[in-house]
């Protein structure tokens, strides 16, 4: 059954607060390896929902699954030598936390029912809180307090959201299951000004959780503070599942004509992410915190391009593959510098290509492919999402798009060329390692050759993902 996708991490989740470290380590790599498995399998069809009710494989969650599973094998092959060089307290704890992050977006994925979305989205937040307060220091616990409050509040506000769409149905006398599926065939039926203000609350509710502004200031301290597979975690795998939540409510708007009015709202607030992310990284002098803000602009990117729809649609979800993609890999060469250097201030870190050659290489890379520079896959989305939002005339909102893109370019190239070729008086303290080392490499790797090579089984993903709000394939 398809559940076992997420059963399966909650349940080694919890079986590794009982082992020591040493082994946990093991139990972490092989249940990645096993969810791997289990969700290339769901992906081809070979698992169905026992409890069809409340899950589903559609194909926009089965696309956020895979990249999620891919990337959390990566981040768990990283992690098994991370946690040997790194003074981190409760080792068990850190295990745990992050085998149930796991099953918690892998149940937001496989979400069909907007309520059990709802509690899955707010189940990641409690399990990935002790995630950022794993080094138990003042801004930690700082950090982490924002992240829960703001967070649960946002969520709180997702879930009028989901009143609202309920009521929406109960105004137009439907009995019909509470489903995204079954909202979407009678969509047309549903009370328009209740669901127009039940999207509205959800794009606030999951928009905090996905770093949209302005309700993104959880991010730049949560992804600071927490350990390096965790921040590559929070970027490249959960802001995508509030995405989700977002655009399954999108879908339900357009099959009620209101796709519009819907397009509108994610097209204010990403253009409003785009312009506080690109604000906030220059100067940045926090190399963790200017990732962090990197991805808030990028969401907001995501968040223009379903706005926009037509062929932008289609570079939206390119760029949710390989924003995830390269900003983990980012985090993960981050953790590099970190265990190297000791420090998180780029005024601190320098000369990383003569100290740390090899974490300098997948840094450069890193940076051109999320400073949207060929030859990586967020040159290719947005170009799409350039030309598919010329297509739909909105000429003001390019102007602002290309602005802040060339921006973000220039104050992460700055801080970059510091870190990598300017002084430093601090001494290497802990060398490079090779499984520290390959996880990075691989998920560039990857986003690069989806460059040149977008399997079959991935496009047609993706089209199915789109086609059900007129998204197209070509511009």
């Amino acid at each position: 059954m398809i559940e076992f996708v997420f059963l399966l991490p909650l349940a080694t989740g919890l079986t590794a607060l009982a082992l020591p470290a040493s082994l946990g380590r093991f139990l972490l790599l092989i249940s990645a390896i096993l969810h791997l498995q289990l969700s290339v399998m769901s992906w081809m069809g070979k698992l169905t929902p026992v409890y069809a009710n409340f899950f589903n494989a559609s194909p926009e969650g089965m696309l956020i699954l895979i990249v999620t599973s891919f990337i959390f094998v990566c981040i768990s092959v990283y992690s098994f030598s991370y946690m040997n060089e790194t003074e981190m307290e409760n080792k068990p704890v850190f295990i745990c936390c992050m085998l149930l992050f796991l099953g918690t977006m892998s149940m937001v994925a496989l979400s069909d029912h907007p309520i059990v979305l709802w509690i899955a989205i707010e189940a990641t937040t409690l399990v990935s809180a002790p995630l950022i307060f794993i080094h138990r220091s003042k801004e930690a616990l700082e950090a982490t307090w924002k992240y829960v409050l703001i967070c649960s509040v946002g969520i709180a506000l997702a879930l009028l959201g989901c009143f609202f769409i309920t009521l929406a149905m109960d105004l137009g006398n439907l009995e019909t299951p509470l489903t995204f599926s079954s909202l979407n065939t009678v969509a047309s039926q549903l009370d328009p000004l209740w669901l127009k203000v039940g999207f509205v609350f959800v794009v606030i509710g999951f928009g905090t959780k996905m770093g949209l502004a302005p309700m993104h200031t959880w991010l730049p301290d949560a992804h600071s503070e927490a350990p390096s597979p965790a921040s590559a975690l929070l970027s490249g795998a959960l802001l995508n599942c509030a995405f989700l939540g977002i655009y399954k409510t999108h879908i339900v708007m357009n099959a009620a004509g209101l796709g519009d009015f819907s397009g509108n709202v994610l097209i204010g607030f990403g253009l409003v992410s785009m312009v506080v992310g690109a604000i906030f990284i220059i100067s940045q002098p926090d190399y963790k915190r200017m990732l962090a803000y990197s991805s808030i602009k990028n969401m907001g990117v995501i968040a223009f391009g379903v706005g926009v729809g037509g062929f932008a649609l289609y570079g939206a979800f390119l760029h949710i593959i390989h924003h995830s993609l390269v900003k983990s890999s980012l985090f993960l060469s981050a953790g590099n510098i970190l265990l190297g250097f000791g420090t998180k201030k780029v005024q601190r870190v320098g000369a990383v290509i003569r100290h740390l050659p090899k974490t300098y290489v997948s840094f450069f890379a890193g940076f051109i492919g999320i400073s949207g520079l060929p030859p990586f896959g967020l040159f290719i989305s947005k170009i799409i999402i350039i030309i598919g939002a010329f297509q739909e005339h909105r000429y003001i909102s390019v102007a602002v798009f290309i602005a802040t893109t060339t921006l973000v370019a220039a104050g992460t190239g700055r801080i970059f060329m510091s870190m990598s070729y300017g002084d430093t008086k601090e001494n290497l303290q802990i060398p490079e390692k090779t499984m520290r080392l390959l996880p990075a490499f691989a998920l560039l790797l990857v986003s690069f050759i989806l460059c040149i090579w977008l399997p079959d089984v991935v496009f047609n993903t993706i089209y199915e993902s789109i086609q059900k709000i007129g998204g197209t394939l070509h511009g």
